[in-house]
């Protein structure tokens, strides 16, 4: 059934489909057919980050930005549901088009530049669902806040979103915002994870619910660079990384229609570059920290590899868009089948 409705989608341009498609998704939702269409994931409960979760396979942020379809996503078997990247206030992004299909690639650039319609509307979507299950939320800075003063707009979205989510998500790696890949490193990375770890603790005390931070960074880190990062989360009490964001790299994609669109590439040519970081971060974080690993996952057995690799829980994005629902199941089919070491 998705074969045919992404024939028809596939027809319409990426980001009129993409709207279509969120549009339907929560529509099913509300109406509560998502659940009856399609075939449910086998269960398999796992505990992360002090969270239960029904599966641990999810959705990645990007894909419901402002929350419009929650319990669409959640009837359609993913384990848990990241939504945003979300701004202290509305904006519009870049300039269309900013989203491309590759499909002989399995693969799409974006260069959609965080467009949402801020914080509040957000939280007043997750208010309105009814899902109770692990619910991440993502949260960036404003394209017009200077990056020196990015932390600001990360410390009004923690304090906004804190009472909602399950896990808060830290986006320091969409390349689609000038600056944002700075916070990666060095002084201005520990600067913005002791705030955020300082704003936590106050936000903790008064709301009696410790909410974990997870991290989302690039793929486009040396080996050296992300060990320095796996130390950095460590050292500041993060409970997550997630690994990994879209690559400004373009290998897999050489040659073919839109493949030198600006932007961050998605989709399978990313899977070995994102899989070698969670086995990097994995081998600096010995166990301290999970990895929530996506990029790729475009089959089942790749969700397998990235748990193989180290990761606790998978998320999908590009895959799910050229998939559909039954590469949630195969997923955590997968996974499920992998021997227990």
């Amino acid at each position: 059934m998705y074969t045919l409705a992404r024939q028809l989608l596939f027809k319409l341009s990426p980001e009129t489909s993409h709207d279509l498609s969120l549009d339907l998704i929560g529509a099913g939702g509300r109406l509560g057919l998502n659940g009856v269409l399609c075939k449910q994931p086998a269960a398999l409960p796992v505990s992360v980050m002090g969270l239960n979760f029904a599966n641990p396979v999810g959705l990645a942020a990007g894909l419901d930005k402002n929350g419009a379809a929650i319990d669409g996503f959640a009837q359609l078997g993913f384990g848990f549901v990241e939504i945003g990247t979300v701004t202290p206030r509305p904006q519009p992004g870049n300039p269309k088009p900013r989203l491309f299909r590759l499909p002989e690639a399995t693969a799409i650039i974006n260069r959609m530049g965080f467009n949402n319609l801020g914080v509040d509307h957000l939280l007043e979507r997750v208010r309105a669902s009814r899902y109770d299950g692990v619910l991440g939320i993502n949260i960036g800075k404003n394209f017009d806040t200077p990056v020196e003063r990015a932390v600001d707009d990360y410390l009004i979205c923690l304090s906004k979103v804190y009472a909602q989510a399950s896990y808060i998500t830290v986006n320091v790696s969409s390349p689609n915002t000038p600056g944002l890949r700075s916070l990666q490193f060095g002084d201005s990375l520990k600067q913005l994870l002791d705030a955020l770890a300082e704003r936590r603790e106050q936000l903790a005390g008064e709301q009696g619910k410790r909410v974990p931070l997870a991290i989302k960074i690039a793929p486009d880190m040396s080996d050296e660079e992300t060990a320095l990062v796996a130390a950095a989360l460590m050292t500041s009490g993060m409970d997550a990384v997630i690994a990994t964001n879209t690559t400004l790299g373009r290998e897999g994609v050489e040659g073919l229609p839109y493949g030198g669109e600006a932007g961050g590439l998605s989709g399978a040519p990313v899977l070995s570059k994102s899989t070698h970081i969670v086995k990097v971060l994995a081998g600096e974080l010995g166990g301290k920290l999970p990895i929530i690993a996506a990029g790729g996952i475009t089959e089942g057995r790749h969700a397998a590899e990235k748990i193989a690799a180290g990761a606790s829980l998978v998320q999908i994005y590009s895959g799910f868009i050229y998939k559909g629902p039954a590469l949630i199941r195969e997923a955590v089919d997968a996974i499920a089948a992998m021997p227990r070491g």
